[in-house]
């Protein structure tokens, strides 16, 4: 088969190696990766044929400096990782196509949905999905009413920001910590604050991001990796996410989840949804799976697909350039474990 060139951003991230693993052994022809960050960087240049930095996401340069690289590059599929370039780009799309660089972004409505947490909510309650408790905390003075409304103090509660994502912008408030055994249990990057610290953080600027709270689930963690067309769902896995650090599992296993495959069919039928997603869900008390959010985009923990038989990134590249798509068969049971590697420039 011919020869490509896909693009990645954020290409000096975590997740990166085993993203290049899925796109270059692929089994079926050779895969260019021009890798774009904000930092240069000599180590990723075992991983990249060709590696660019670029401005910020936010940087009004930021969609114009990408097409420029795909025009140098002649890039087929530019693949994006982060949430907030996605809407930079579906605003450039056309730009993209004329230059022959096909976007692996959904449609702006879908987007836009997913992009904000508390929208997203609001949009699942309308269309008669199950949600956790919630209440939007705009200014400090709203974040102890609506933590009382999802079940503060007699039950955990979450308070994240909309629009944030990589565990940024994340607190739980649960009453039954003893801040003893936070200090002496507990690793330095948990998430457990209290009422009184997260209210003097929030006051410390005249103004704040939006924000939810919502009620804590105590059960476990996983996420529903897919790929859709137009709000039919062509290929997806269940990972139950076993040690998460910053929201990117450490551990991981792929399980067979079909009550989370039957929300996963319901979310993207009504999101309309095309292209690759990351559903991520918490288990109730009950050890139900409940959806917590959709990432409209590739996510970091790719490999563990592609090892278990379906191959998402590559997977997308093909749809991407109208090729057929082969059956695949998901190897229920693989374990993940990431260990770290040292890389040198």
């Amino acid at each position: 088969m011919r020869e490509i060139t896909v693009l990645l951003t954020a290409c000096a991230a975590q997740f990166a190696p085993g993203i290049v693993n899925c796109l270059k052994e692929n089994g079926e022809r050779n895969v260019r990766l021009i890798g774009v960050d904000m930092h240069e960087d000599k180590t990723l240049c075992a991983l990249y044929d060709a590696l660019y930095p670029v401005p910020a996401a936010a940087d009004p340069r930021y969609a114009e400096t990408l097409l420029s690289i795909c025009k140098t590059e002649r890039v087929d599929v530019l693949m994006p990782f982060m949430s907030a370039e996605l809407l930079p780009l579906i605003d450039r799309q056309a730009d993209f196509e004329a230059a022959g660089t096909r976007l692996s972004v959904s449609d702006r409505r879908s987007v836009e949905i997913c992009a904000n947490k508390l929208r997203f909510y609001e949009f699942m309650q309308a269309s008669g999905l199950k949600v956790p408790k919630f209440r939007a905390v705009r200014t400090a003075d709203e974040l102890l009413p609506a933590c009382e409304a999802a079940g503060y103090p007699e039950k955990a509660v979450c308070v994240k920001a909309t629009e944030l994502s990589g565990s940024r912008g994340i607190r739980i408030l649960d009453p039954a910590k003893s801040r003893y055994d936070l200090l002496f249990g507990e690793k330095p990057n948990s998430m457990y604050t209290t009422m009184e610290e997260l209210q003097a953080a929030l006051r410390e600027r005249p103004q704040m991001p939006e924000m939810m709270a919502m009620e804590c689930l105590p059960g476990a963690e996983g996420s529903v990796d897919l790929l859709a067309d137009h709000g039919k769902i062509l290929y997806m896995a269940y990972r139950e996410s076993n040690v998460n650090l910053a929201s990117i599992p450490q551990e991981a296993t792929l399980a067979d989840n079909p009550e989370a495959y039957a929300i996963a069919r319901g979310v993207i039928a009504a999101l309309g949804f095309d292209g690759s997603a990351d559903l991520d869900f918490r288990c109730d008390a009950e050890g139900r799976p409940v959806l917590m959010e959709v990432n409209p985009r590739i996510a970091a923990t790719m490999r563990i697909f592609k090892e278990g038989g379906m191959n998402l990134p590559y997977l997308r590249v093909k749809q991407l350039l109208g090729e057929s798509l082969p059956p695949a068969s998901i190897c229920y049971g693989l374990k993940m474990k990431r260990r770290y590697l040292e890389m040198f420039a």
